[in-house]
Parts: C-alpha cells; sequence; structure tokens
C-alpha cells in the first residue's frame, strides 16, 4: 500500500469521492485534520494530498494551524514528496512557495466549468493524458494572483488564469474541486449565497450537478490513480523522463 497523508483544513470539504479514487489505486490514506490535531512528520509518508476550506490562505489570526500546514507542504516540496493540493490546498501550496493569493479580483467563480491545459501540460506526467478541456467544479472567492517562482502554468480558464500548476517535480496545486459530490456543493452553495448567486442560470440544479460530477468523475479519476503511481514511484515525476514508468 502507498501511504498517503491527507490533510482535511475544513469540515465541509472531506475527501469523499477522491478519497474512494485513491484508495481504489492502491493507497491508504491517513486523513488528519489541522484544527483538531498536530499535522505528522512526513517520515513514512510516500505522498500528500490538501483539500480545502472556507478559511483563506492568510487567516491564521482565526485559524493559526494554516502556518503549519503551510510549512508541511513547503517541507514536502523540499523533499520532492508528491503533493496534491486542491483549492484552498493550491493557496496554501502557492503562498507556502513563493506565491500570492488574494480576493479575486473578478468575483466568486462556481459551476462546473472548464479549464483549457497549457502546452507545457502536454509534458506531464499526469497532465498528460487529461483532454485538453476538462471539466472541473469550481467554488472559491480568492484566488492565486501570482505563481512561485518555480512553478509551470498546467492550465487556465477565461476568469482566473492561474488555475493549475506544478512547483518543482511533482507538486500539483488544483484552484479547482475534483473531490466533491453534487450534495457538498449544494451545501457549500447554501452557506455561501453570493457565491452561489455568481453562478450561470442552471449550474446549481441537482441534476446538472449530477451529470457534471459524472463527466469530472471520467477524467479525474484516471488523474487520480496517476498520482497513487508517481507516489509509488512507478511513474517518473516532471523531468525525469516524464510519462515513462520506473523500471
Amino acid at each position: 500500500m502507498t501511504r498517503l497523508l491527507v490533510i482535511q483544513p475544513g469540515d465541509d470539504d472531506p475527501p469523499t469521492r477522491l478519497g474512494d479514487w485513491l484508495s481504489s489505486a492502491g493507497a491508504e490514506l491517513d486523513v488528519v485534520r489541522p484544527y483538531e490535531a498536530p499535522l505528522p512528520d512526513l517520515d513514512g509518508y510516500r505522498g500528500v494530498v490538501c483539500l480545502g476550506g472556507a478559511m483563506g490562505a492568510l487567516d491564521d489570526a482565526e485559524h493559526p494551524w494554516l502556518a503549519d500546514v503551510r510549512a508541511l507542504l513547503s517541507r514536502a516540496v523540499a523533499k520532492k514528496v508528491p503533493l496534491l493540493a486542491i483549492c484552498l490546498g493550491a493557496q496554501l501550496l502557492a503562498a507556502a512557495t513563493g506565491g500570492q493569493v488574494r480576493r479575486g479580483r473578478h468575483g466568486p467563480e462556481v459551476g462546473v466549468l472548464l479549464v483549457a491545459k497549457r502546452d507545457v501540460a502536454g509534458r506531464d506526467p499526469l497532465f498528460a493524458d487529461l483532454p485538453w478541456t476538462p471539466d472541473v467544479l469550481q467554488f472559491h472567492e480568492d484566488e492565486i494572483s501570482l505563481l512561485p517562482p518555480a512553478a509551470e502554468l498546467l492550465a487556465s480558464s477565461p476568469k482566473y488564469a492561474n488555475q493549475a500548476f506544478r512547483v518543482g517535480e511533482s507538486a500539483y496545486g488544483l484552484q479547482f474541486h475534483i473531490e466533491t459530490t453534487s450534495e457538498m456543493v449544494l451545501g457549500w452553495a447554501a452557506n455561501s449565497p453570493d457565491a452561489a448567486a455568481c453562478a450561470r442560470p442552471g449550474q446549481l440544479d441537482p441534476d446538472q450537478l449530477d451529470q457534471g460530477h459524472a463527466d469530472i468523475a471520467e477524467v479525474w479519476r484516471p488523474f487520480a490513480e496517476r498520482f497513487v503511481r508517481l507516489a509509488a514511484g512507478e511513474l517518473a515525476p516532471a523531468g525525469r523522463g516524464v510519462g515513462l514508468p520506473l523500471v
């Protein structure tokens, strides 16, 4: 089994489907909620997943444990431990490695939408096999306004450019969500009505959300499986014969 540390910053964003995909691919998940318990050392873990949450990436005054999360993500990058950071997790990764995060200048981005891969993503071991415009679930008000100096941009959207990036060989940030269920998104919408009002008409209808999540699973479940292979050492990281299995 490939042991992964899963950091859950918010109680309303558990690993759900992503956790199932990772487990089915052979990962053993150790889910830690940093608002309840201290984060462990990285020793013994082959990879790290950091999920989302309603707080901002720099809201240390209200959530002092955020500094510990950023420090752990920075150590993971330095030690070349494969990392998958989602929404708030991606913002924490950016802030931890020299990027900048702020309130989004163009307002909330909400709903099942498309992002577009950049050309460089075609050479990335996790992104190469994704379609050029994959479906994703957006629900964020903050943005990564400046990528870390060592980051490579992998996907963009018209509203917010920095949608997916890689820092170093194997630390990935996704501004969007791939782990959600329709029920989770409807709960977020109920708790954040102003943000939900920015979604296009019909985007938050249950039937449309169900179809969107089916499309997301088709694309992103294989991506999650590739992340487990990367963590297990079965897939070469970026810059080392990208996309080729290790022998």
